[in-house]
């Protein structure tokens, strides 16, 4: 394929990495709205993980997406930018013709369904470390001047993990490579659709900002474009992402979904149809910058490569 590069995937590393920093707490604070217990709202949630964990609590499993979620957006990026350039040739003979949505969506279509075989191991480490946390005397929630908050506590029924790695390793002897890939279903129903709404805004979004054919378009507008199509892609995938968030953390507590059947009409059950909604607001917020940061470190590095 004479359109194949590998540029894609070494700018689809970079913006990963930029994007996984500057997203990451407000993921964790999703991740415990979605999956966890006790919080009545986004502030309060991040105001205990505050008062129980400091910072640092924000920044859990960190470590281990930071360090493979280069590759996930890698493969993301080149398979999006690469399947769409091999169907724009076996259409047309040629890359040089402006965005189509058939070729948008369907490239879109396929980075998703590959996200999912890299994503969905990387997701269930981060968010079972990021489910773990410490209790800590109610005296510490104690705001100035105010009544004392209730101590909000997860309790594990199984010894915390040490980090990504024992984390792993404690899931495959618990749950063998299956356990690895649970919630991946529920990754898919998200990661289609989202992606197909996270790249075609974007790109149809840039296109109408740019101010001409040829010219490069200035980081503020990669920025906008980048930031509302990734606004756009996690509000219309939260419900699909409370799922999968339910089943990859269940074991934190019990083993209590049997699968995605189950989970949704098990939440519904339980809390009413606004549970998958939960995270709706941090997801909205969240993803503005994320995906803002992933664009731009991402266009601005294909610059670079090229203009080597």
């Amino acid at each position: 394929m004479n359109g194949f590069k590998v540029d894609d995937f070494l700018a689809g590393w970079i913006g990963g990495a930029a994007s996984t920093v500057v997203g990451h707490p407000l993921d964790t604070v999703k991740t415990r709205l979605q999956a966890g217990k006790g919080y009545k709202n986004t502030f309060h949630c991040i105001l205990t993980v505050y008062r129980k964990e400091n910072v640092s609590g924000f920044f859990k499993g960190l470590s281990f997406p930071l360090a493979s979620i280069t590759l996930y957006n890698s493969v993301v990026f080149g398979v999006y930018s690469n399947t769409q350039r091999l169907i724009r040739e076996s259409r047309s003979g040629t890359e040089r013709r402006g965005p189509d949505l058939v070729e948008l969506v369907l490239s879109s279509i396929a980075a998703g369904f590959i996200s999912v075989g890299i994503g969905a191991p990387v997701d269930l480490v981060k968010i079972r470390l990021q489910m773990q946390t410490r209790p800590v005397p109610t005296e510490n929630l104690t705001l100035a001047g105010s009544v004392p908050l209730r101590s909000v506590e997860l309790r594990e029924q199984q010894p915390g993990s040490r980090g990504p790695v024992h984390c792993i390793s404690t899931i495959l002897q618990s749950e063998g490579i299956p356990g690895l890939y649970r919630g991946a279903g529920a990754m898919v129903l998200r990661d289609v659709p989202g992606y197909t709404l996270y790249f075609v805004p974007y790109t149809l979004l840039c296109d109408w900002l740019s101010p001409g054919e040829g010219a490069a378009l200035k980081p503020f507008y990669i920025c906008l474009a980048g930031g509302v199509a990734g606004s756009i892609s996690w509000i219309t995938a939260t419900p699909a992402d409370v799922v999968k968030s339910r089943l990859q953390a269940d074991s934190v507590y019990q083993r209590k979904y049997k699968g995605i059947v189950h989970c949704i009409l098990h939440s519904y059950k339980t809390d009413g149809l606004q549970v998958f909604f939960r995270g709706v607001t941090v997801n909205a917020i969240r993803g503005f910058p994320m995906s803002a940061t992933m664009f731009l470190a991402y266009e601005l590095s294909l610059r670079f490569f090229r203009g080597l």
